[in-house]
């Protein structure tokens, strides 16, 4: 079937969008909908799953098929219809406190089965929709209604947690960077398997200013690292910047006259070692890094699904439900 010529104004729904203004929602939302529409994938097999809190309310705004679902559930859903419906382009908008907190068993099993799904965690550090507690990602110290005198709790590191949960495709973006952020969301599409990307997305009313030091452009260009598949790890404009291995941990170094781009580390995606290295490094003098973490292929769990219950058909025919239910370990209490 001949795939429409579509445009971004074709995934944009007639329903009012519900966020705070200048939330960093609103770009993500037009960065997906502007990506939707060059995929190459008719509309209505896209599926936009989502949990609770505010990103979770994107299905609506999608011209798309969606569900919103429950609380931290999100990633089980998309994992059902991926297993029964594998033809769908699935996508999985969640936050930090859905993903992290209640949903945090369900997230860990989409990554280590590797559903060919999307999985988007909207990442800005608190509890946006229930007025701004303090979430899984808040930083140790934090003041929220829920912390009055700071959170003593450690937070997670959702890279980390990806690549511990055997994640085949980890990235990070920013909100309102929307040539990188799309170039991550086709990544993740054409990639076989679960892709994961933290996007930092900023709450203006209850956690103003968090990513700040990453989210303007002259502030990127001097503290984010953007990571490109064989080419060294630099950055900075103003004074050039790369990182070298010292032993077992990156070291940051200006290049000049005692090293050269040639001296610094080169990014491999596919090498779980200096992804767990970059995975720890976030400010005190490192960058932020930027786009593909990790990346690996293997087998899909819907392939395998799908060829399991092939081999079954092959070996003993069709089901019959009815017997099942009536057949084997059952037994009647009169």
């Amino acid at each position: 079937m001949t795939v429409p010529v579509y445009k971004k104004k074709d995934f944009v729904s007639d329903q009012v969008v519900r966020w705070c203004p200048g939330c960093g929602d609103y770009s993500i939302l037009s960065q997906v909908q502007s990506t939707f529409a060059g995929l190459g994938v008719l509309r209505e097999n896209f599926a936009v799953i989502s949990g609770i809190g505010c990103s979770s309310r994107f299905p609506y705004y999608m011209e798309t098929y969606g569900f919103h679902t429950i609380h931290g559930r999100a990633p089980a859903f998309a994992s059902g219809l991926k297993a029964t419906r594998p033809e769908l382009s699935v996508w999985v908008i969640s936050g930090d406190g859905d993903m992290l907190s209640i949903g945090g068993n369900h997230i860990i099993h989409a990554l280590r089965r590797n559903f060919d799904i999307n999985v988007l965690l909207f990442n800005n550090r608190i509890y946006g929709l229930t007025k701004g507690q303090y979430s899984p990602t808040s930083e140790v110290g934090k003041k929220t209604k829920s912390t009055p005198f700071g959170s003593i709790d450690q937070p997670f590191n959702p890279i980390q947690l990806a690549l511990g949960a055997g994640g085949t495709l980890i990235a990070r973006a920013i909100d309102v960077d929307a040539k990188h952020l799309q170039s991550m969301l086709e990544t993740s599409h054409a990639h076989k398997g679960t892709g994961f990307i933290e996007i930092y997305q900023n709450c203006n009313i209850f956690n103003d200013g968090a990513f700040d030091e990453y989210r303007g452009k002259g502030e990127r260009e001097e503290n984010a690292l953007y990571l490109e598949h064989g080419k060294p790890m630099v950055w900075g404009k103003t004074v050039r910047k790369g990182l070298i291995l010292e032993g077992t941990t990156f070291k940051v170094v200006e290049l000049g006259e005692a090293y050269s781009e040639d001296d610094c580390c080169i990014h491999d995606e596919g090498n779980y070692i200096q992804a767990q290295l970059l995975s720890q490094i976030n400010g005190n003098g490192f960058p932020v890094p930027l786009g593909v973490m990790y990346r690996e292929q293997r087998p899909t769990y819907e392939t395998a699904f799908q060829d399991q219950v092939t081999a079954a058909r092959g070996k003993l025919g069709n089901g019959d439900l009815e017997a099942l239910v009536k057949g084997g370990d059952t037994w009647r209490v009169s």
